[in-house]
């Protein structure tokens, strides 16, 4: 998915089948992940919708840190960068690498693993 300026540039975002529809509003992973991945306690994070009666799907993000961080350091952190829609509801801490190889989330295997 992409949109364009009004300077007429393109701009790409995600691929639609990622993005997650959370209370009526189109949120793209990237643009989160992207936001959390600035944090100097974050190596890496992956970003996923999980289910959700009220919402839809709630913004869930799995954070692979480097040292101990809480859930309202990031959101605080985030509170700066993105509007309050986009921040996650639900955060998850590992050890193990959320990325592939390749540097890619497979986003599908993360959700089926949460859902």
């Amino acid at each position: 998915m992409g949109h364009f300026d009004g300077e007429g540039y393109l701009y790409l975002g995600d691929r639609r089948s990622d993005m997650i529809l959370s209370g009526g509003a189109n949120i793209y992973p990237a643009e989160v992940e992207a936001a959390i991945d600035e944090h100097p306690a974050v190596r890496s994070c992956a970003v996923v919708g999980i289910p959700d009666d009220d919402l839809g799907n709630r913004i869930h993000a799995i954070v692979q840190a480097v040292c101990p961080v809480t859930d309202n350091e990031l959101r605080t952190f985030l509170a700066e960068r993105l509007v309050r829609y986009k921040i996650p509801r639900t955060f998850e801490y590992t050890s193990e690498a959320v990325r592939d190889d390749a540097g890619k989330v497979r986003r599908s295997a993360l959700r089926a693993e949460r859902s």
